[in-house]
């Protein structure tokens, strides 16, 4: 549901105005960076709405998350143990990414990786 989808007519030409504006969004959309601190703040009111689901009595914790790469934007997550990571609770927080920022037609990747304290 985050691609655009266009309806026109090569024979009317009917909305054709409208398949290079959309194609450059999608494009710039890919190349999208959040700034760290705006990301934190994101996922810590993501967490603060809707609690990770627990697992075998454990709860997934999330220590960080941070913007990596683009095309397609990716996000690295530091959790406790991704294996507690439901697929649904993925969906969930790339759902509130795209709220809060547009990525039409863009897929966004998201990586939950094992946080290691620092020694």
């Amino acid at each position: 549901d985050y691609v655009p989808v266009l309806f026109i007519s090569a024979l009317t030409g009917q909305r054709v105005d409208r398949v290079l504006p959309t194609a450059l969004a999608v494009y710039q959309a890919r190349f999208r960076c959040i700034p760290d601190e705006e990301l934190a703040r994101l996922v810590q009111d993501a967490l603060a709405r809707h609690a990770p689901p627990s697992k075998r009595g454990r709860r997934l914790k999330v220590y960080s998350a941070s913007q990596t790469g683009v095309a397609p934007p990716t996000f690295v997550f530091r959790v406790n143990d991704p294996d507690l990571l439901h697929f649904s609770y993925e969906r969930y927080l790339e759902n509130r990414l795209r709220e809060a920022h547009e990525f039409p037609g863009t897929p966004l990747r998201l990586i939950f990786q094992r946080h290691s304290p620092h020694r």
